[in-house]
């Protein structure tokens, strides 16, 4: 949304619309990205099994070597998509519902930005608590980087419509 708030002054439905299509598009690339992240580790797992199963056999002073079980590929695969997919949408939802009222450009940017940086916060803190990891060093890392792509996208996103794109 900092993108196209970056180059349209006005047309609020335009910033809503392409903020909804990130949305949807952004969950659908974090849950097949996860899936096919997790799968891939999986695929890595079961075949190191396989090679320490392997060498274990050969070795013949170990006779537990063959008890390995391979990793359930129902544990973390399935639920792991959804939860990346669920998780992106409701932080995509912020700057949506902060920009769906606004109609004046840069009143709306500005409350964009608060917006996703009071989300950060939360998130930060709440993946802070269910990780039991510090809440500041959390915190930090989500706005330093959130603010950071607001920054690279709303400046890549004007550099590109000022050259006549």
């Amino acid at each position: 949304m900092m993108g196209v708030g970056a180059v349209l002054k006005h047309g609020i439905s335009v910033m809503i619309l392409t903020g909804f299509a990130g949305l949807v598009a952004g969950a659908c690339s974090m849950a097949i990205g996860e899936f096919v992240s997790v799968y891939s580790q999986l695929d890595f797992e079961v075949a190191q099994t396989k090679r320490d199963n392997v060498m274990c056999n050969r070795e013949e002073n170990d006779t537990e070597s063959g008890n390995e079980q391979p990793p359930n590929p129902f544990q973390a695969p399935l639920i792991r998509p959804w939860a990346s997919a669920v998780a992106f949408s409701l932080g995509a939802l912020v700057p949506l519902l902060a920009a769906a009222f606004i109609s004046e450009h840069k009143v709306r940017l500005v409350v964009v930005i608060a917006a996703v940086t009071f989300a950060l916060v939360v998130f930060g803190t709440v993946g802070a608590v269910l990780g039991k990891t510090p809440a500041g060093k959390s915190c930090a890392r989500l706005l330093i980087g959130g603010w950071i792509a607001m920054a690279v996208t709303f400046g890549l996103t004007k550099l590109i419509a000022s050259n006549g794109l």
